[in-house]
């Protein structure tokens, strides 16, 4: 075994043990969110937003079961369009919980999600991968179950994900079955399903209740759904239909719009707020109305263009800042937070990817987000989902947990008797307060050359992603899937063979 991973990994254990450091099931923030709008500016995006919703309404497509859910709930409802009447959709909102428990099938590593929660995540949704090897090409099912295993295998990240890259060797009907039961035995964390259609999205909570049993997932949050708005100010009954199947079975949906804007939404920052807050609130509110108390999450996912080529751009600075707003109002409306995540156009695993992925990350942590998806591994705009750049956000996922533990204050960290040990002008290299210390004091990277120059060039003068490409291959090679017991797997076997046994093949 390597020595040096190893003392790594033991100070990583020991870190959590005084909860610090990683390898904790999410980590509680002790840093304070940063607001940036005053609470007169707040209240002018909610009167405007309130007029969108009044005025301009919401339509909601081939769904007849929420638009009955509209019209009893009191919203005006004209065909498919619906509209709000200013402070409808905030006291619906009441009833969903502040804060919540998503259950793992390893107890010690559920993860609670609200309040001062941090829970990252993997990227989620590419139709490709790439690796420096092989360069770009179709996700399979082999590297979707890879991306598990690495996540897994790292103490940086607390949530086994969803979609993580489509499998596009299996058949898009069954494919939701094969990546939820990946999950499931792949890993011991918590994970997302299907939202592709109501069938897939009810297939993946019966496997929960297969793995958790039937009465704790009707208690208990133990998936979640991650629901895309059809912005601008469009909810297709696919996405509605899977949204009440998961609120149904008291299981949580992140509702999430995509606003890129200048194409779905407006090209000022202040707009593509209003915009996602009066369309994530009514996804919200419609999972009160399907089961009232069902766990929800308030998502956002702002983005922008170039206005010159028409291409989205990813990890730019205005949404960044757009996401310090969008966490003051899900805080005002008293809901868990997903915003943001380490977003990227570049096609490579290179300093412009991690530039734009540190900005977009640090707005995530900063805005106060709960539920960062997106944490790691994405590329592309999203097409790719990239093996070394999975393992590079790995370490800047691990970094984080430290700044998102602060400063801590103690008569031990304020170190005066050290001082007195050590004395002017001397090192505190030996000194008793160091030596306490030394194991846990700062964070260690997996990636990082610290060597001076010389040692780097004779080691061959390797850079961040060559070290990626090394490391994701050893986690690999050295992963072992958590113990499960069999009669339970057996059971979500025979679970997923009998299903896909009962449908043909659709690959479209």
């Amino acid at each position: 075994m390597d020595t040096k991973r190893s003392g790594r990994q033991a100070r990583q254990v020991e870190r959590a043990k005084k909860g610090g450091g990683m390898g904790r099931p999410y980590i509680v923030r002790n840093i304070p969110t940063y607001d940036v709008l005053s609470e007169e500016n707040l209240l002018r995006i909610e009167a405007a937003a309130d007029r969108v919703l009044a005025e301009t309404g919401i339509e909601f497509r081939d769904d007849p079961a929420t638009l009955d859910h509209w019209r009893r709930a009191g919203a005006q409802v004209e065909g498919g369009l619906v509209k709000f009447p200013p402070g409808m959709l905030r006291e619906i909102l009441k009833s969903a919980p502040a804060q919540f428990t998503q259950h793992a099938r390893n107890p010690a590593n559920s993860v609670e999600i609200g309040g001062r929660n941090v829970v990252f995540s993997p990227a989620y949704g590419s139709p490709f991968v790439m690796d420096l090897d092989k360069g770009r090409r179709f996700g399979t099912l082999e590297d979707f179950q890879n991306f598990i295993k690495l996540a897994q295998s790292s103490p940086n990240f607390h949530h086994s994900g969803g979609t993580i890259c489509e499998p596009t060797d299996v058949p898009v009907n069954k494919r939701h079955l094969d990546m939820v039961l990946a999950h499931m035995t792949l890993s011991d964390r918590p994970y997302l399903g299907s939202v592709t259609a109501e069938e897939r999205s009810e297939d993946n909570i019966e496997m929960s209740r297969v793995l958790f049993g039937a009465d704790f997932v009707d208690q208990y949050c133990v998936i979640l759904g991650n629901v895309n708005v059809n912005s601008p100010l469009v909810w297709d009954g696919t996405m509605t239909r899977s949204l009440r199947a998961y609120a149904r079975a008291n299981q949580a949906a992140v509702i999430v719009p995509f606003i890129l804007g200048g194409a779905m939404g407006p090209v000022t920052n202040a707009g593509g707020i209003v915009q996602s807050l009066a369309e994530t609130m009514a996804g919200c509110a419609l999972t009160q109305l399907e089961r009232k108390g069902a766990p929800v999450i308030f998502g956002n996912f702002l983005s922008s263009m170039s206005l010159r080529s028409g291409s989205p751009t990813f990890g730019t600075p205005e949404p960044a800042i757009g996401s310090m707003v969008i966490g003051q109002l899900a805080r005002r409306l008293n809901l868990p937070l997903r915003c943001s995540g380490n977003f990227t156009t570049s096609k490579l695993p290179d300093g412009q990817a991690m530039m734009e992925g540190t900005m977009s990350m640090l707005a995530a942590v900063h805005c106060g987000a709960n539920f960062i998806l997106h944490s790691a591994g994405f590329l592309d705009e999203l097409l790719s989902m990239s093996y070394e750049k999975f393992m590079m956000d790995a370490d800047l996922c691990g970094a984080l947990h430290s700044y998102l533990d602060g400063v801590k204050i103690s008569d031990d960290e304020l170190a005066v008797d050290a001082f007195a040990e050590v004395g002017p002008g001397n090192h505190f290299f030996g000194c008793a307060h160091t030596l306490a210390h030394y194991e846990t004091a700062f964070w260690d990277s997996d990636l990082s050359d610290n060597e001076p120059f010389e040692k780097w060039e004779a080691a061959g003068s390797t850079d961040a992603a060559m070290r990626a490409n090394r490391l994701w291959k050893k986690r690999l090679a050295e992963y072992e899937a958590p113990a499960m017991d069999v009669a339970v797997k057996d059971a979500l076997e025979d679970y997923v063979a009998h299903k896909k046994a009962g449908m043909a093949d659709a690959w479209y």
